[in-house]
C-alpha cells in the first residue's frame, strides 16, 4: 500500500467575494432610514373616506412593511453584481500542500 506524497504543489483559485448578510444589513437599515423619511414627510390629515389619522407610529410601521424587504433585495442585488464583477478578476495561484502522517 503506498503511502499519500506528505508535499505537493497544487493550482487553486483566489477569488474576493462579498458578504451578503452585510449588504443585506445595510439595506435594512437603509430601508428603515427611507421609512423613517416618508413617516415624517407624511400628512396626518383626517381621511375623507373613512375619516380616521394615523398615527406617526402607525405610518411608519406600514412604510417598514415596504421599504425593509425593498432594501433587503436591493442590498443582496448589490452583493450579486459585486460578486460578478469580482469573479472576472480572479487569480489562480499554486500553493503547497502537506499531508501530516501520525505514526503509532
Amino acid at each position: 500500500m503506498s503511502s499519500p506524497e506528505p508535499r505537493e504543489t497544487v493550482e487553486a483559485t483566489v477569488r474576493r467575494v462579498p458578504r451578503y448578510g452585510v449588504f443585506m444589513a445595510i439595506g435594512v437599515v437603509l430601508g428603515i432610514i427611507a421609512a423613517g423619511i416618508l413617516t415624517m414627510v407624511g400628512s396626518y390629515e383626517p381621511s375623507e373616506v373613512l375619516d380616521v389619522v394615523y398615527p406617526p407610529g402607525q405610518v411608519f410601521g406600514f412604510a417598514l412593511l415596504w421599504t425593509v424587504p425593498i432594501g433587503i433585495a436591493l442590498g443582496g442585488l448589490v452583493a450579486i453584481l459585486l460578486e460578478r464583477i469580482a469573479r472576472r478578476h480572479d487569480r489562480v495561484v499554486r500553493v503547497d500542500r502537506e499531508t501530516v502522517i501520525e505514526q503509532d
